[in-house]
């Protein structure tokens, strides 16, 4: 599924670090910006719009305002520089809340929270909830759903990823190999190299020089991921 999303914010840096990040991830399709909650009530009377990126602290009308004079709201992450609104916010069911400057990783969290792909923003002590984890990658003109569990590493070719996965053909993407680290929980998965992404489950052995998953070999780049954090024992 693609999301369509709405930025509303009265600053255009903001804008512009929301459009950046939202352009970065597949699942989201930017179906316009506003500078104002005013001309984001007009623009959802004509446009289906499935996540609000939205500021709260804005002229004329808030953002907390703004969804609260809604019948029907889309759902919404707000973005704002102030911590006090933030239960004000939850108290609307907001997906989450990001507070300014947002990183990439913490937006991606968010979508994550929004779209119900990826893994909840804490790690699910259940393996029934791992199971379930997917994110969707644009393939072949197509969104392919993904569960983590079945990924066994992922190799950056360029401008492009390459998925291998288990008891499947590999998946190729484009997408950067850093922007999908970002994506992917650190505790199941580990960059070991510039060029690869390994499933932490599917290591079979390592040495100071190579991880193994089965026959395959792949090297080691130790400023990526120490061995220690590959043993089991030292989590």
């Amino acid at each position: 599924m693609i999301w369509k999303c709405l930025i509303v914010d009265d600053e255009p840096p903001a804008i512009k670090v929301i459009r950046k990040y939202a352009e970065m991830v597949q699942q989201l399709e930017i179906a316009g910006t506003c500078n104002n909650a005013l001309q984001a009530m007009e623009l959802l009377k004509t446009k289906k719009i499935d996540l609000l990126f939205l500021d709260i602290q804005m002229p004329k009308l808030s953002g907390t305002g703004f969804i609260k004079a809604l019948q029907h709201p889309p759902k919404v992450i707000f973005t704002t520089a102030y911590k006090e609104f933030a239960a004000d916010a939850f108290d609307l069911d907001a997906v989450d809340y990001l507070l300014k400057p947002i990183s990439f990783e913490r937006f991606l969290r968010a979508v994550n929270k929004a779209t119900g792909s990826g893994m909840p923003v804490d790690t699910p002590d259940k393996n029934d909830d791992i199971q379930q984890s997917f994110l969707y990658f644009r393939s072949e003109r197509k969104m392919v759903k993904v569960f983590l569990n079945d990924i066994v590493y992922i190799e950056s070719l360029k401008d492009y990823i390459k998925i291998f996965r288990q008891n499947d053909k590999p998946l190729i993407v484009k997408q950067s190999l850093t922007t999908l680290e970002a994506m992917l929980p650190k505790d199941l998965f580990a960059r070991i190299h510039r060029s690869f992404i390994v499933s932490l489950a599917k290591v079979t052995a390592y040495t100071n020089h190579d991880v193994e998953i089965g026959d395959i070999e792949l090297p080691f780049g130790r400023q990526y991921k120490s061995i220690r954090a590959l043993r089991s024992d030292d989590k």
